[in-house]
């Protein structure tokens, strides 16, 4: 999908206090030997701070920083991969209070870690299409610090789960940067590797989040090898990046900065990097490692440090990628317009 007059405007980060990775492995909470080869140095964690209200400051920080008129939104859209509130609550309404905005037109997008750019998919057909929006508020927060998650290991040995919120405001009036083009997809012969075979009724053994790894390696054990999972999903997502670079009128070549969701360096190298020609010094996995996985705030907590930090310019151009369960993919390109004034 080709876009035109899309951007933006600002973003809002909130990352709480850092834990590092070799501190785990002291505390016995991670293998020395997994942290070595997949070299994740570490993860925000939240405690006790509610993953909504994290998502409300990062989009305070958002509305700060933006030349917008909160009164002049025209729509929101929340994503989020774990819990949020009791069952039956409705997180963008929470949000929506909490800013003490008025009576917008609102989504609880549940896209998994490719929640986002989900969002900002939905965002461009709100900004071009019928709705007229003029301007969308995203939001994202997750808290992984629950009961039924080991944020070091029960995602599987290539993540570490970490807490934080991020929020942008797209508009369709300019911002620090031009959203170029965004292409998505399902890649739905994988669906079965993270639900399993479990019930499709709510049941006492209905699978949960916490068993998802399991129910990944029980499909690779059972359905199809793991380097068949991994040679599909890596031609689809490199199709759909393909078709985001065709539509913004680039090579990869062209690309300043690569932006994955957080993970082991070594897939992202063999299944994003290698495959587009390119080194990973042209990816952004430096910061990432540290980061942890936030869920679909990923990418933009990481568009926020590339920025702020001004490590990429106008003119210079960004792949934001990212993925979930299902299988999903969307990428999109995005041009640096400008500095914005929250830069360092």
């Amino acid at each position: 999908m080709r876009v035109e007059n899309v951007y933006i405007e600002s973003l809002g980060v909130v990352l709480p206090e850092w834990a590092s990775a070799e501190e785990a492995v002291a505390e016995g909470k991670l293998d020395a030997e997994i942290q070595a080869a997949n070299g994740l140095t570490g993860a925000h964690i939240a405690g006790d701070v509610p993953a909504m209200d994290m998502a409300v400051e990062a989009a305070r920080i958002a509305l700060d920083r933006s030349k917008v008129d909160p009164e002049d939104l025209g729509a929101h859209i929340h994503t989020a991969v774990h819990y949020q509130a009791p069952e039956g609550a409705y997180p963008p309404g929470y949000v929506l209070r909490e800013l003490g905005l008025g009576r917008l037109p609102a989504l609880y997008l549940q896209q998994g870690c490719d929640g986002m750019l989900s969002a900002l998919d939905v965002a461009i057909g709100k900004l071009t299409g019928a709705a007229g929006a003029g301007s969308v508020l995203l939001t994202t927060g997750e808290n992984f610090s629950s009961p039924t998650m080991d944020r070091w290991k029960g995602f599987g040995q290539a993540y570490i789960l970490g807490d934080g919120a991020a929020a942008a405001l797209i508009s369709d009036e300019g911002g620090f940067a031009e959203v170029r083009s965004l292409n998505s997809g399902v890649l739905h012969e994988l669906e079965k590797w993270h639900r399993g075979d479990g019930p499709l009724l709510l049941r006492e053994d209905a699978g949960s989040m916490s068993d998802m790894a399991d129910r990944a390696q029980r499909f690779t054990e059972r359905e199809m090898p793991l380097s068949e999972t991994m040679e599909k999903l890596t031609l689809f997502d490199l199709e759909v990046i393909q078709r985001s670079l065709v539509d913004a009128g680039l090579n990869a070549t062209d690309l300043a900065k690569v932006v994955p969701i957080n993970m082991d360096g070594r897939m992202i190298e063999y299944s994003i990097m290698l495959p587009l020609g390119l080194t990973m010094e042209r990816c952004s996995w430096e910061f990432g490692r540290s980061v942890g996985h936030v869920g679909g705030a990923d990418v933009f907590i990481t568009l926020e440090h590339l920025v702020r930090t001004r490590q990429v310019a106008p003119g210079e151009h960004v792949l934001l990628v990212s993925q979930g369960p299902g299988w999903l993919c969307s990428a999109a390109v995005v041009t640096v317009t400008g500095v914005p004034h929250w830069a360092e």
